[in-house]
């Protein structure tokens, strides 16, 4: 237990050291009497009950390890103006309107009051996530809202009791999961409650922390203001902890999913985790409901929300894309992905051990958008003929590739081409072991590969792209699989992406960008000695146009020398007025000789708080 209590300490030191530069000695008491408190509460947890709990964690969460695909729901009364409020758009999250627009309990009573889904029909939802080939529902039992859609005993903000539908969908869809065969659970917000009183968020009708006014000490309200800590604690006693033991034992759910942690101290977290293993030590339940830097208290961890690239996780992960934008139903928001984003998501995600959780926005109506149905259409189509390289695969150990990702089950390879070469050949670098059969998984039509060297293989492709959303093909090998883990630059693709989520990250301190469109990046670059690196490959001389593109707002600035063997250049990065825009920079050509190589970026200076966020290295192959 020694170890485990020196976790728990570095847990706070950073925390600690920023505050203690900012508060006077009242406030540094304050935060020291908050600290004690989570520590005790952790210590508690990690030596007793959360210990004895976990040991049983493989067994709880093994469904959830080979599902790698579910469906969320975000669908709400705010569904039903679906990003509108008094005639005027309301942009972002629409499941977000109360907040947004500043809407009393009183007003949004009247909207609950007009809600009525007739065409809500559970068996047809379920339905749909089975073509989908979805194998777990996550649907939202109680949003920030505080609106219970279900019919709840403990509250009559609910469904039943406000609205003329006066009928429990989610008895409904939970009975519906049961019948298609997949697994069900409930999102419940747990620190965000916009109609109660006592709960962290609502600061325009009850004066309360943790909402958008940043009042009382914003995020760290709880340890600045210690006096206000028992009235949030009122609330999860009398509501949320009792919502969701009525969601434990009214629906057995097979899973729980949280949000927004930071909205209560740790310990708050940590007791509401308690309270669900004294009912349930088999319902599986997210990260975000009791997380620290060092520890996640729950079965599993999730990435940001909308990401489209990954940043590396470790263990157990999940990742939560929404179709559009907006994770309820907006009517306004159009900017639907095309089913080939989503199919390269879940490759991506399987590829690197994690699951992904798609979001649908279901309308105030109860049927989904018709955009959000061609989505799940063209995915139930293509996961119909490649199921098997996605359920229950992991990871496979092959380097990146060029053209796509690899995943792994049992003595099968799966190769996710999202880019066909354009002389048909697949390069497969770092793959060591000959492989007894290589198919289409598609068809089951053979190929033939020969070996370039003892690292790498080449696969003899068909002359057109069978499928053009992502063609898998499958290699079986019987003996133990041997590869080699640098990546190569396959010498037929004209672009090679090095990412900085798949950098060497050198001098610690580093962390990373959500993932969303344009926040891919490594960010807190504060020091010369922190500095990256990627190591790969090439199978023949080649020359490379050096492209890259980072963020570089007023807060950053400096000089890099980019250094790989005897090349090496100093870059200048001078901070524009914008945090947000992506700057796309030609840097300077490089010709390598084939053999292995190390790419670094390394500050010389950093002028200003932070030399840039880098989201990528191009190197584009010179004919």
């Amino acid at each position: 237990m020694k170890r485990q209590s020196w976790f728990i300490s570095i847990c706070f030191c950073v925390t600690i050291n920023a505050f203690s530069q900012a508060g006077g000695d009242e406030d540094r008491e304050m935060f020291n009497r908050g600290r004690e408190r989570d520590q005790q509460a952790i210590e508690e947890a990690v030596n007793g009950w959360w210990t004895a709990s976990m040991k049983n964690h493989s067994d709880r969460i093994q469904w959830w390890r080979q599902a790698r695909f579910g469906m969320f729901i975000h669908w709400g009364i705010y569904s039903l103006p679906g990003g509108e409020w008094k005639g005027k758009k309301v942009d972002g999250y629409a499941e977000h309107l109360m907040r947004k627009e500043k809407i009393s309990r009183t007003d949004y009573l009247t909207l609950a009051h007009q809600f009525n889904p007739v065409l809500f029909d559970a068996d047809a939802w379920a339905k749909q996530a089975k073509q989908a080939g979805m194998k777990y529902m996550i649907i939202t039992a109680k949003h920030h809202d505080g609106f219970a859609m279900y019919d709840s005993k403990i509250s009559d903000f609910n469904i039943v009791q406000q609205t003329p539908y006066k009928r429990d969908p989610m008895a409904a869809l939970s009975a519906a999961c049961r019948k298609y065969g997949i697994k069900f659970g409930f999102y419940y917000s747990h620190a965000f409650d916009w109609e109660h009183p006592d709960a962290p968020g609502n600061d325009w009708e009850y004066n309360n922390p943790g909402g958008d006014k940043q009042l009382h000490g914003a995020v760290n309200w709880f340890n600045t203001h210690p006096e206000l800590l028992p009235k949030a604690q009122k609330y999860v006693n009398e509501k949320a902890i009792p919502q969701i033991k009525e969601l434990l034992t009214k629906y057995h759910p097979d899973i729980l999913w949280f949000d927004t942690p930071s909205k209560l101290p740790i310990s708050e977290n940590i007791r509401i985790l308690k309270a669900i293993r004294e009912v349930d030590q088999q319902v599986v339940v997210n990260g975000r409901l009791a997380r620290t830097a060092e520890i996640s208290f729950g079965d599993y961890k999730n990435t940001a929300d909308r990401p489209l690239e990954f940043y590396p996780v470790t263990g157990d992960w999940e990742a939560i894309p929404t179709t559009n934008e907006s994770y309820g139903y907006h009517q306004y928001d159009n900017s639907h992905k095309p089913v080939r984003a989503f199919i390269h998501l879940l490759a991506k995600a399987a590829s690197r051990g994690g699951n992904l959780l798609m979001n649908i926005g279901p309308k105030g109506d109860g049927t989904f958008d018709s955009k959000d149905q061609l989505i799940l259409k063209g995915i139930g189509a293509w996961i119909h003929k490649n199921g098997e390289s996605i359920y229950e695969a992991a990871a496979s150990p092959l380097p990146l590739q060029d053209w796509g990702v690899s995943t792994m089950k049992g003595h099968t390879l799966y190769l996710h081409v999202f880019k066909w070469p354009a002389d048909n050949k697949l390069y497969v670098g770092g793959l060591k072991s000959n492989a007894d059969k290589i198919y289409l998984l598609d068809g089951k039509r053979s190929l033939a590969a020969t070996r370039v060297n003892e690292n790498d293989l080449v696969i003899k492709l068909p002359a057109k792209m069978p499928d053009t959303l992502t063609t898998v093909i499958a290699l079986t090998i019987k003996t133990p699989l041997r590869t080699d883990s640098l990546r190569v630059l396959a010498p037929d693709m004209p672009e090679h992406r090095l990412l900085a989520f798949d950098a060497q990250l050198h001098g610690g301190r580093f962390s990373y960008g959500d993932g969303k469109a344009g926040k891919y990046y490594v960010q807190n670059w504060r020091s010369n000695d922190q500095w990256l690196s990627w190591t790969f490959r090439t199978i023949q001389a080649a020359t490379f146009t050096i492209n890259m593109k980072y963020l570089a707002g007023e807060g950053h600035g400096g000089t890099f020398l980019l250094k790989s063997g005897n090349y090496s250049k100093e870059i200048k990065i001078i901070g524009s007025g914008s945090d947000t825009k992506v700057i796309a920079q030609e840097i300077d050509t490089i010709s390598l000789p084939a053999g292995i190589h190390e790419l670094m970026i390394k500050p010389v200076s950093i002028d200003k708080g932070e030399l840039m966020k880098l989201l990528e290295i191009q190197l584009q192959r010179k004919q």
